[in-house]
This record gives structure tokens, sequence and C-alpha cells, in this order.
């Protein structure tokens, strides 16, 4: 599958159509984790995510040749940045020989990555099972892989 501003490419079939049986026990586990996110509080949740955010954020930008995407008021806990000194594909490697877990490439949004003039980026997920070490944690991985890819 392929996406442009001018075209998109899909599968072939049969391989384009999901067919069978309903996913009954995932609609039932659905529901499940839904009570349990309410009880929690989904603005608890939010508020939680936007502090690890904003922190992650504000230790990227020490980091040299980093460069951040997305607002900083009003955001989920989702982090997207480049570095100018390593492919995306190649970050989210180093950092998972260290145990933490990134998404690097183009997101299936290339028209985006094209506007933005990245070859993709490297994405960080928070959640509220996420604590501020953790954060601090990926912010030593990601300076170490600065020396490492620059050296």
């Amino acid at each position: 599958m392929s996406v442009s501003y001018e075209r998109c490419t899909y599968k072939t079939p049969p391989h384009r159509f999901e067919a069978g049986t309903p996913n009954i026990a995932g609609a039932v586990g659905l529901g499940a984790a839904i009570d349990y996110l309410e009880s929690i509080g989904r603005d608890r949740i939010f508020t939680h995510d936007q502090q690890l955010a904003l922190r992650m954020l504000d230790a990227l930008e020490h980091l040299p040749g980093v460069r951040t995407f997305g607002p900083r008021k009003e955001r989920g806990g989702l982090v997207g940045f480049v570095a100018d000194w390593a492919h995306p594909h190649d970050l989210t490697t180093y950092a998972n020989e260290y145990g933490i877990a990134l998404r690097g490439g183009h997101h299936c949004n290339q028209p985006l990555m094209k506007k933005l003039r990245v070859p993709g980026t490297t994405r960080a997920s928070l959640y509220f099972y996420n604590t501020e070490a953790e954060v601090d944690r990926l912010i030593e991985i990601l300076t170490a892989a600065h020396r490492f890819f620059t050296r």
C-alpha cells in the first residue's frame, strides 16, 4: 500500500477484504477495558499523559539536532521528533537495544512527511502506566545515541 496526494494503491483481492466471524471476544474485552479506564478517569489519564509529554519535550529541546512536532498545550501522550544525526529506523533500533520501544518511519502518512521534508519521525507513546523515570531513561538513551551516531 502507498499513499500520496495524487493517488493511493491497495492490496489486491482477497487480501483487501476482511471476512469472517465478528470479533465477539474483542467486543467483550473492549467493554471491560472501557470500564477500567473510566474507573481511573479520563481527565486524570489525560493530565498524566500531558505532563509526561511536556517533560519529554523539555528534555528533547536540550538534545542537539533534535526537532519535535506538535503543540505544547492540549496534547496527548505522543511525542514525535527527528534527529538530524540518525534516521528514525536507526534510532528506534538503537533504543530497542536498551529496552525502550519507539516507533520510527512515516506512520502511514507519507504526505505529511513530504510536507515536513523528513524521511520519517521517531515517535514515543506515553500512557498512564508510564513514569517520569521512564521518560528520563529515554532521554539518557537518546543522549547516548547522539554520542554513538556522531562519533
